[in-house]
């Protein structure tokens, strides 16, 4: 099993969670995160004083998925989150050691 932590600009969220869910992704965790990446930072003035904004809003999507659909996965992520401009985002893969459902007690890819 594999964890997925896609970084996505907010105005994508929706673009992606409903390209998952009709790739058969139905679980995931979503939560709004601040940062940055190699972009500039983004001067701006307010009420008359530069600002340097150098955290940027995004939304972070976390899915847990079994190895044959990872590639699969990431290709949804890719399509539905990508405008070709600066930021973007990132997606991170990593090793699932294993899983486990509180409600039934299934373990392994029974549980995702």
């Amino acid at each position: 099993m594999k964890r997925i932590i896609a970084v996505i600009r907010e105005e994508m969220f929706d673009n992606v969670k409903n390209a998952l869910l009709e790739a058969g992704c139905e679980g995931m965790n979503v939560s709004s995160v601040k940062g940055r990446g190699r972009q500039p930072r983004m001067r701006e003035s307010y009420r008359g004083s530069k600002v340097c904004i150098d955290l940027i809003p995004k939304t972070r999507v976390e899915l847990i998925v079994n190895d044959e659909d990872l590639d699969r996965i990431i290709d949804v992520i890719l399509e539905n989150a990508r405008t070709g401009e600066i930021g973007d985002g990132k997606i991170f893969v990593s090793d699932v050691e294993e899983v486990i459902r509180i409600r039934t007690g299934e373990r392994g890819s029974d549980a995702v």
